[in-house]
């Protein structure tokens, strides 16, 4: 590589935030260098996000540096992808590429932010392994040596963590301790699949491997990329390695409470990305239906004008012709294009068991409802019970996409 070349920078990808499956065309402004590195994929590609960081970009480039050049010499590279910081840290490491030639720097003049940097160098990358560290020293990049080391074991993704053993984080106050750990917890809440998946989710420091990612259009906000490739990556295998978070030594923290409401939309973002929408309209409106078929079966058996039955043999009887009702339909027109695929009548009556069993599940929930807002809070019968049904809704949705339709196996097809 020509030192004139060398000190090329990157162009910013555009379009979708999708990684590509192999690596990427981008130029380093010479068509002629791109097609060379293009034709020469390597091992393994980390992106280092940057923002004011010109007091650190020099000493991580060359701790990183030191480092692989004993493990993967000649197979790896730096990408240094900068917002256009006021500190001119992209220039300051653009200076640096001829002393460290697997060095490569992105100037971002028109987006914002870390988690679309980090995707943004993904897509310029040339590795089959892409990797995040932060630029302020933070992350102790002895550590990389053992995710790597994960990662040659057959693990989809290595993610260093604070709370695993040989974990921590070195002087944070009770405050940053308290915030950091109740950010966990409402990702918990709103995104258990996801997060339950990996004991430190906030980190920003893993390696992943190329086609678990590739073809995933991410959509990001904030600073949390990881928890973005929990919830699109196709990951099987993960592994956890324990890492002491070091304290700053140059330059100012970059955590807002910004950040921490960047984060909250972005949990809100993913949770509804996930949730199969368009499918859970229709099982609404089915149940919707099946409300009327309740109530009615209800009015007829406990009204004192009718039957007059007892309220809670009443409500197990209406559900119950609500509940075939509601299978039927939805066996027909919210899941049809599954249940097209597994025709006859011994999968339909399968399906129905699995159906009846699931709800019977919400039933049980529905009756103790019921009961505590007629019995308890005195609400009128038919709104307790209106409430009740709405309550149970979403359980019986989800729990019947996984098992009743397994809508998950039919979409891979």
């Amino acid at each position: 590589m020509s030192a004139s070349k060398s000190k090329f920078l990157l162009p910013m990808p555009a379009g979708s935030l999708e990684v590509p499956q192999m690596a990427s065309r981008l130029t380093d402004n010479s068509e002629s260098y791109s097609q060379a590195l293009s034709e020469q994929p390597i091992y393994f590609s980390l992106v280092i996000p940057a923002y004011n960081e010109g007091r650190n970009i020099q000493e991580i480039i060359k701790q990183l540096s030191e480092l692989l050049d004993q493990v993967i010499p000649n197979n790896y590279e730096l990408i240094v992808v900068d917002d256009d910081s006021p500190d001119f840290t992209w220039k300051l490491a653009q200076a640096l590429m001829p002393e460290y030639p697997q060095l490569r720097v992105m100037r971002r003049q028109e987006e914002r932010g870390l988690c679309t940097a980090v995707i943004r160098g993904w897509q310029a990358a040339r590795g089959e392994i892409l990797g995040v560290i932060d630029a302020d020293l933070q992350h102790p990049p002895e550590v990389l040596l053992k995710l790597l080391a994960e990662i040659e074991r057959g693990a989809d993704l290595a993610v260093a963590s604070r709370h695993v053993e040989g974990g921590g984080v070195s002087d944070w106050s009770l405050m940053r301790r308290f915030l950091s750990r109740g950010a966990q917890l409402l990702g918990l809440i709103m995104l258990p699949e996801v997060i339950s998946r990996v004991s430190d989710p906030m980190t920003g420091y893993f390696l992943v491997r190329r086609d678990v990612i590739a073809g995933k259009v991410m959509n990001p906000l904030g600073y949390k990329i990881l928890i973005e490739v929990l919830g699109r990556g196709k990951i099987r295998w993960i592994a956890e390695v324990g890492y002491v978070f070091q304290e700053r030594q140059e330059g100012e923290s970059k955590v807002t409470w910004k950040q921490y409401l960047e984060y909250l939309q972005h949990l809100l973002r993913l949770r509804f990305s996930l949730w199969p929408v368009e499918r859970f309209l229709r099982f609404a409106i089915v149940g919707l239906s099946g409300v009327f078929v309740d109530m009615g079966v209800l009015y007829l058996l406990h009204d004192t004008s009718t039957f007059d039955w007892p309220l809670t043999r009443s409500k197990i009887v209406a559900a119950e012709v609500a509940i075939i009702n509601n299978f039927l339909w939805n066996d027909r027109w919210t899941f049809g294009d599954v249940s097209s695929k597994q025709q006859g009548n011994r999968q339909r009556l399968k399906r129905l068991l699995k159906f009846n069993l699931i709800c019977l599940g919400g039933l049980i929930l529905n009756v103790i409802f019921l009961n505590f807002l007629f019995n308890v809070l005195k609400i009128n019968q038919y709104l307790a019970n209106l409430i009740a049904i709405g309550v149970v809704t979403c359980w019986n949705f989800w729990i019947n996409l996984k098992l009743s339709w397994r809508v998950t196996e039919v979409d891979k097809k």
